[in-house]
């Protein structure tokens, strides 16, 4: 006997799947989780006080409806410290566990530009306390970032400059051949943590001069190969 399946019934209206534009395209990628990568630029790890070379990667998440292509970021309450982080984003089309190293980028569909945008005051209180980092990393439109570029019209990206302008005045510079932990190890070693699926992220980590912006500041990114993002604070 054939059943027809009924709608389902929610009890309220659920909110509308998170996503993000494909550049060239009408078409959108729709977000499941978001991964960020902790500390992947050595330079960075030493301002943030640490050393690189004692450390496995860690990671933290932030909330997929986090992401913003506005062009604009709320300066967020109960703060008064919030710094800057430009970061590669890897847009997965696949998952699994225990992903090889040698098959990761296989999942990946594409990249983006971001920015990981922190409650620094807040972040550090929960670090002191022991406590997690979502006060600090994950509140709304925490995580603005550009259309997607899909890895087919660019291939995978493993060098190539990224920067970040604050008011026109270069503020972060690097190299993604700089990253600690490569976009294929990433993937590798997150899949033996978590099942990965199609329509995750991960935020890749950002280059060393991180730094606070203020209402009225304008943010400029760039990842070669990739493209760029402009954010205005308000």
């Amino acid at each position: 006997m054939n059943i027809k399946a009924a709608a389902p019934n929610y009890v309220i209206e659920p909110t509308a799947i998170p996503a993000i534009p494909i550049a060239g395209s009408d078409q959108l990628f729709p977000v499941h989780r978001v991964y960020c990568v902790g500390r992947n630029y050595a330079a960075h790890a030493v301002e943030m006080g640490h050393d690189p070379n004692k450390e496995p990667p860690f990671f933290f998440q932030k909330n997929a409806d986090n992401l913003d292509t506005s062009g604009e970021f709320p300066y967020p309450p109960a703060s008064s410290d919030v710094h800057h982080e430009i970061e590669m984003i890897v847009a997965l089309k696949s998952g699994g566990v225990d992903i090889p190293v040698e098959k990761a980028l296989d999942c990946v569909y594409g990249y983006g530009v971001g920015l990981d945008m922190t409650r620094r005051d807040l972040q550090g209180k929960a670090k002191d306390m022991g406590r997690p980092w979502e006060v600090g990393k994950a509140f709304e439109q925490s995580a603005p970032c550009s259309a997607l570029v899909p890895a087919s019209r660019i291939g995978h990206l493993s060098e190539g400059a990224i920067w970040l302008d604050v008011n026109g005045e270069r503020k972060q510079t690097g190299d993604l051949n700089q990253m600690i932990w490569k976009v294929p190890e990433m993937i590798s070693y997150l899949s033996g943590l978590f099942r990965l699926a199609p329509g995750d992220i991960i935020m890749s980590g950002t280059p060393s001069g991180v730094g606070a912006i203020k209402r009225g500041d304008v943010m400029k990114g760039h990842i070669d190969g990739v493209g760029d993002i402009e954010v205005r604070v308000v």
